[in-house]
């Protein structure tokens, strides 16, 4: 800060010194000019200590200075991070404007410092940007830095260590200055709504002409010392100056070390007509393969190839610098999590070899609920729709990936749910919506998956079965959603990864209810992933289930165990229909039987499964809910 000048301490001062000599010109009583006197004594005295107004500036990238205590939100544009270039004044109770020479954001915001400001009458005071340099304009004598919170003074005032007032950054614990913690609404179809692995959207790295792209050599991970990030990138640890072209939210590129995805495709949110297409896709040497409509979430995704070698995250992070473009992520690969038993024939049919109906009391549960007239959609590989145990079972089917081929995966996920014939599945009379959205090698793409649910979804289902698992999908993220805000309960197997292994998703996604595998004797699947997300366990080792061409099979994973749980929410909503997806997630858990193996206590959520307890729950539920409409009973 600097003290002001002789000169501009008259000007400042002349509306007292008027005021002065009019009260003095004035014949008053002896004591009204004594308070007067008195006054002008306290003004001039005010005065004396030269008031001054400060500007601080909480530059772009993640550090810098100013009122953002140390950095401010990773760089940015204001409008998708909450980051603009802005200068605030230290004035009580008054609204300061900052704008920069390149118009990319404006930003107000009140401060809460006990300051007093003079200016010149009729002069402006402002922070501008140039060529990356802040200059500002103050008074005063004392100064405010931004690194750390402390404010030192150098004419006299307190110095002292305040708490920071926090980055705006998500694992920050203090709340962010002026607009940066506001909630944004999404930009672009492909994004992160929720919980689920850190996702850092990119910095396009070719920039549309005329922008302000240019430097040193700046990269998405902020870095670089300049670039398109403006100096320590777009959520970079260190740097100042001016934040640069944004970052636009929408565009994924797959995580540091994550394979599992289509090597040569990228999925595309773009609206434009077919001709601008082709010139975009060219442009990018990109061939346009198809398009999926998504009527769940309200967009159509194109799905095109890349022709020149280069990476997936290479192409998305060229795509972002076309306004045209909504949003890219990876077509991302989802596997099956059941294994058949190769070698090994089941030594009988029915009950004997099948332990799940009596370790998941079935003949008590199904005189209470059987699943009919309740919708589940088993999005798999192919069904064997004329397996014995399956007849009438079949509402619709949906072929997402091509004509239909039986498989042993989807053929026995349907029967751990639906089978009624020599075999008994969980919910016996229940409809089943077949969607083969994995190939005959259990795998399945992001948008192969995300056509299955929203065709699930059209269609009326109530559960949705999932027994495949992957890496965190922002497009599948958004689909489960949107279908969970729709009442539909979503199930998903844990994963067969082993006890090392990250959560897979879609088990992990906040929505969905994940699912473990026990075997006969309540051990735990030795290959079932762990954590803290797995909501419940059921049987899924050596399980009896249906195989294509009217055969039997045994087979193993999260995937049985997930199927058995999807038809045991069936016999819940049966019996209590209005139930949201949460309430059916309470009633599976509360009607869980804690394990007592220590590997199982900590890995099994609530515990074993019990069919027979979550459907008597359900009711008990149900006749609450009608007692409590009931006036008469208040």
């Amino acid at each position: 800060m600097i003290r002001l000048t002789g000169r501009e301490r008259n000007q400042a001062l002349e509306p007292v010194y008027r005021l002065a000599r009019q009260t003095y010109a004035q014949e008053t009583k002896p004591v009204t000019r004594h308070i007067r006197r008195a006054v002008i004594a306290a003004a001039l005295v005010c005065a004396a200590l030269v008031p001054s107004v400060a500007f601080a500036r909480g530059g772009g990238g993640g550090g810098g200075g100013g009122h953002t205590g140390g950095g401010g939100h990773p760089g940015g544009h204001a409008a998708a991070f909450g980051q603009s270039n802005r200068a605030a004044t230290a004035v009580s109770g008054q609204r300061s404007t900052a704008r920069s020479l390149h118009g990319r954001a404006s930003s107000t915001h009140r401060t809460t410092t006990l300051r007093t400001s003079t200016h010149r009458s009729g002069r402006r005071l402002a922070s501008r940007t140039y060529r990356g340099r802040s200059t500002a304009t103050s008074g005063g004598d004392g100064t405010r830095t931004g690194t750390g919170g402390t404010k030192t003074g150098t004419g006299g005032t307190k110095v002292g260590n305040y708490p920071t007032r926090g980055t705006g950054h998500p694992t920050d614990g203090n709340p962010s200055r002026g607009d940066g913690n506001r909630p944004r609404p999404p930009r672009g179809p492909i994004l992160t709504i929720g919980g689920g692995a850190p996702i850092i959207p990119v910095v396009a790295v070719n920039p549309p002409a005329g922008g302000s792209g240019s430097g040193g050599g700046g990269t998405s991970a902020g870095t670089g010392g300049g670039g398109s990030s403006g100096g320590g990138g777009s959520s970079g640890p260190s740097g100042g100056g001016i934040s640069g072209p944004p970052g636009r939210n929408g565009f994924f590129p797959p995580p540091a070390g994550e394979t599992r995805y289509v090597v040569n495709e990228v999925l595309v949110d773009v609206a434009a007509g077919a001709q601008q297409l082709d010139a975009i896709a060219a442009r990018f040497n990109l061939t346009r393969l198809d398009v999926h409509t998504l009527r769940l979430v309200g967009r159509s995704i194109q799905r095109w190839r890349i022709d020149d070698g280069r990476s997936v995250t290479a192409v998305i992070q060229s795509l972002a610098s076309e306004v045209r473009i909504a949003g890219a992520q990876p077509n991302y690969l989802f596997q099956q999590m059941g294994e058949d038993q190769p070698g090994q024939t089941p030594s009988a049919q029915g009950d004997p070899t099948q332990y799940v109906v009596a370790k998941l009391h079935l003949a008590d549960a199904h005189r209470l609920a059987t699943g009919e007239k309740v919708l589940v959609a088993v999005i798999d590989s192919g069904i064997d729709t004329a397996h014995p145990d399956l007849a009438g079972t079949i509402a619709a089917s949906f072929d997402v990936i091509g004509p239909h081929q039986a498989h042993f995966h989807g053929t026995a996920m349907a029967g751990a749910i639906a089978a009624h014939g020599q075999l008994m599945g969980v919910a016996p009379r229940v409809r089943l919506l077949a969607v083969r959205a994995l190939d005959a090698e259990g795998q399945g793409t992001s948008v192969s998956i995300a056509d299955g649910i929203d065709w699930a979804v059209t269609r009326g289902a109530r559960v949705l079965n999932m027994s495949f698992a992957g890496p965190h999908d922002p497009l599948l993220q958004q689909h489960l959603a949107a279908a969970h805000d729709r009442r539909i309960v979503l199930i998903a197997a844990a994963g067969n990864a082993g006890p090392a292994s990250a959560p897979l998703y879609p088990a992990a996604d906040a929505n969905v209810i994940a699912v473990t595998a026990t075997d006969a004797d309540d051990r735990l699947f030795a290959q079932a992933n762990r954590g803290r997300h797995i909501a419940i366990a059921a049987p899924g080792v050596d399980v009896l289930e249906p195989a294509p061409n009217g055969s039997v099979q045994l087979i193993s994973g999260t995937s049985v165990a997930a199927a058995h749980v999807s038809g045991i929410a069936a016999l819940i909503i049966e019996r209590a229909p209005a139930l949201s997806p949460d309430e059916v997630r309470g009633i599976l858990m509360r009607s869980a039987t804690a394990l007592s193996a220590q590997d199982a206590k900590d890995n099994s959520g609530a515990g074993l499964t019990d069919a027979m307890r979550a459907v008597e729950t359900a009711g008990d539920s149900t006749q609450v809910q009608a007692r409590s409409a009931d006036p008469s009973v208040r």
